[in-house]
């Protein structure tokens, strides 16, 4: 007589399998490789409490040869062929396909730009700020701001100066500032002073033109790597705010050791030796004197410093920002599984 099931040995007993719970894709979380999301299970592993020698992890779970009571073919089914391995590695591979799909390229050099970016951002931007009309009106209206010894007024230095900026942020030829005189038509500025400005003015003009582009290029890593890995951009941004600081100290500890030295170094990086130095007579050092260029350096710092602590409190690393970021990854990837018919 045929044996019904009761009259099968307990290990013969087939039982219900379970059905596959939903299983998320692994999310690419930065710099390591990519990982399961907390609360599912790692395709093909063994779910917790299954006996050794036996998955129970998805649709394809079967027992494992050799482990357990010997089973021969008429009663736990045909053995595994070559067409099985083949099925299996397939679906190995696919796995593995999945586990790296939201890998960004390069993250490492990405985060590696937007952390030496930052500093340059920061800076450049100070610059700008330090370099406006207001920073000039407060800088000759401030008390213990020094006079100068051949006549020139608060207003008149705030007239000059006017003219020196606005030179080196226009697009104005070299005309606009040599021909400014005084009441008896007399010019102000020398021809080697309106050359030694037509040089700042191509340095700052190109500096912070690039600057505006790398930064475009760094806002586009940034978005790609927000997508792609979750908390990369911001812990690229991060470090970055420290590199800031830690370059602020240094350049704060030898503008105090030796400022003289300090001021000519900087003018020799990117000006020609002679052209940058004048007599204390000459119109640019009498309307902006060595205190006017500390107090900027002053500013310019301390702007940097606020900029780069602003920084560092919005992407300081906390496990509400990191859970948020993955849950902003899973949800995109809900999307992409729906818009695919999965």
């Amino acid at each position: 007589m045929p044996s019904t099931s009761s009259d099968k040995a307990p290990w013969q007993r087939s039982e219900p399998e379970p059905p596959a719970a939903p299983r998320e894709e692994p999310v690419w979380t930065g710099l390591i490789p990519a990982v399961t999301p907390a609360g599912s299970q790692a395709p093909g592993a063994p779910a917790p409490g299954t006996p050794a020698g036996q998955e129970r992890s998805g649709p394809d779970a079967r027992p494992v040869r050799g482990a357990g009571p010997a089973l021969g073919h008429d009663e736990a089914g045909p053995a595994d062929g070559p067409a099985d391995e083949d099925e299996q590695a397939r679906r190995r591979a696919a796995r593995r396909h999945e586990a790296v799909a939201d890998e960004p390229r390069l993250p490492r050099v990405q985060q590696v730009f937007l952390a030496v970016l930052l500093p340059l951002v920061l800076l450049a931007a100070a610059v700008r700020a330090v370099a406006t009309p207001l920073f000039l009106w407060a800088e000759y209206h401030r008390p213990g701001f020094p006079a100068d010894p051949w006549g020139f007024g608060t207003e008149e230095r705030t007239v000059l100066g006017s003219y020196g900026l606005d030179y080196v942020l226009n697009w104005a030829p070299a005309p606009y500032l040599a021909d400014v005189r005084d009441d008896e038509g007399n010019r102000l500025f020398l021809p080697t002073e309106v050359a030694h400005m037509t040089d700042v003015k191509i340095v700052l003009q190109v500096a912070l033109a690039a600057v505006v582009v790398l930064a475009l290029v760094g806002l586009v890593s940034a978005l790609y790597l927000r997508a792609r890995a979750p908390g990369a951009a911001s812990g690229a941004l991060f470090f970055g705010s420290w590199l800031t600081v830690v370059l602020l100290v240094l350049l704060a500890v030898a503008a105090l050791v030796a400022w003289q030295q300090f001021f000519t170094v900087f003018h020799s990086l990117f000006f020609a030796d002679g052209s940058w130095t004048f007599r204390a007579s000459d119109t640019l050092i009498r309307i902006y004197p060595m205190q006017f260029w500390t107090d900027a350096a002053i500013a310019v710092g301390a702007l940097t410093l606020l900029g780069a602590l602003a920084v560092m409190a919005a992407t300081w690393p906390t496990a509400f920002r990191r859970h948020r970021a993955l849950d902003r990854v899973r949800r995109r990837q809900e999307l992409r599984r729906r818009l695919a018919g999965r």
